[in-house]
């Protein structure tokens, strides 16, 4: 039990001591997720700022502030208490001899590096967008993704407001895929890092963007808005499931751009009984599962 605790605390305390040296800027700038994080919601923000998609949103919309909480709470203050869950868990995993390299199917380390960094994306996109899926098909699941769905005005800081459990879901199917692709993250993964977080941005934006014909392989902001639609096709859980690639919804056929109304409705059935303020919405998903 000592071996766990101490490990328990040491993960923590990293965690911790990275974040703080993100923020005070002893880190390689090409890795500070912290400031990385600030630079591309400043300039995804000025973007709408002067290229508003619906030019009677506010600058400061609704739910801003509460939306820049969820930002740096699920990127930085969840991460770092869950870090020594996670580092528990490897070392558990250890003792009966299952490591990164367990389940490799494919070794990547012979290939050039933006080889590595394309597979390792795709492959991550294709987790994310199934499991995406899930948060939506499964009741339980549906309950805590309910947080990201409540938001209802667009704007790139709801790219990271979701309930924290989505973290806990996320972690180990992205050790997953590591340890699929021979047990290791490619040294450069920050690159994905920042391009996931700038696509996202963008598609939760008070932008028009489609791409054009790229629009049929990223997902994009028009694309994106009626994934957050309050009125979805008849019988179906959702619509435009992908994360950083639109490609999954139009080879699945859960693709659905219907128009470009920038003022399409947003929300769920009975959001309007939603809680509005973080503690309760974090409390939510734990009580009573709808059905809906």
């Amino acid at each position: 039990m000592g071996k766990y605790l101490t490990a328990f605390w040491e993960s923590l305390k990293g965690s911790a001591d990275w974040t703080w040296n993100s923020i005070t800027l002893d880190v390689p700038w090409y890795t500070n997720y912290f400031w990385g994080l600030i630079l591309i919601s400043i300039v995804v923000w000025g973007l709408e700022v002067m290229f508003p998609w619906r030019k009677d949103q506010k600058i400061i919309r609704k739910d801003f502030w509460l939306d820049g909480f969820y930002m740096f709470f699920n990127f930085f203050l969840f991460s770092i208490f869950i870090s020594g869950f996670y580092k528990v868990i490897e070392l558990m995993a250890s003792s009966f001899g299952l490591g990164l390299k367990s389940f490799a199917i494919m070794d990547l380390s012979a290939l050039p590096a933006w080889a590595e960094l394309l597979i390792f994306f795709v492959m991550m996109d294709f987790v994310q967008w199934f499991t995406h899926i899930l948060l939506h098909r499964i009741p339980a699941l549906w309950n805590f993704h309910k947080v990201h769905h409540s938001v209802k005005e667009m704007g790139f800081a709801a790219h990271l407001r979701y309930h924290w459990m989505e973290n806990v879901l996320y972690k180990p199917l992205k050790t997953l895929v590591v340890m699929l692709i021979g047990g290791f993250e490619p040294e450069q993964a920050y690159i994905i890092h920042f391009i996931a977080i700038t696509i996202g941005h963008l598609n939760h934006s008070n932008i028009k963007l489609t791409y054009g014909p790229l629009k049929y392989i990223f997902n994009n902001p028009v694309m994106h808005l009626h994934h957050h639609a309050y009125v979805l096709p008849e019988g179906s859980y959702g619509v435009n499931y992908g994360i950083s690639l639109s490609l999954w919804d139009y080879l699945f056929k859960t693709a659905h751009i219907p128009n470009e109304d920038a003022h399409t409705k947003l929300g769920f059935k009975g959001d309007e009984n939603f809680p509005k303020d973080f503690i309760h919405q974090n409390i939510y998903g734990f009580g009573k599962i709808d059905q809906d």
